[in-house]
């Protein structure tokens, strides 16, 4: 009579024979991957995608303008351009000029795109699987993604 695998073997068996031998860059890519794979299949069937997310999750709290979201995502403004035209095509998202500067576009969340959001924001709670010390794990994912991006990106103002 055989045991059941603990989920450490399963995960290792799942990912191959030598996944406690694999440097940390690659376990954190391979989890990424897999999160982002699920997080995708998930997100589709919402209409969203997961830069689609961000914006939603950006505009609960007031409307912002395209140069905004794009500093506050940490993407470039062509980038956002492209995921705000895609919202809009949806109807979770409307851009409008700004009086004071029409050159410039103010994005407001749609009544459409608040249930969207609504739908979405328990996502992370559904799919993602459990982890000892979450607090910790969230920690240390926050170490990373600071150390990384200080490289890359100016910190928020």
């Amino acid at each position: 009579m055989s045991e059941e695998p603990t989920t450490e073997a399963r995960g290792a068996s799942a990912a191959g024979p030598n996944m406690h031998d694999w440097p940390t860059g690659r376990l954190l890519a391979t989890a990424s991957r897999l999160v982002e794979h699920a997080w995708i299949e998930t997100l589709d069937r919402l209409g969203l995608t997961h830069a689609g997310l961000v914006v939603l999750h950006l505009l609960q709290e007031k409307p912002r303008s395209q140069t905004d979201l794009a500093r506050l995502a940490r993407v470039e403004n062509q980038t956002i351009s492209r995921t705000l035209e895609r919202l809009q095509r949806e109807g979770f998202v409307e851009r409008t000029a700004d009086p004071a500067d029409r050159r410039r576009h103010i994005v407001t969340v749609t009544p459409t795109g608040v249930d969207v959001w609504n739908s979405a924001r328990t996502l992370e709670r559904d799919m993602m699987p459990e982890v000892d010390a979450p607090e910790a794990f969230r920690a240390a994912l926050l170490s990373i993604i600071s150390a990384s991006a200080a490289k890359r990106w100016e910190p928020e103002g």
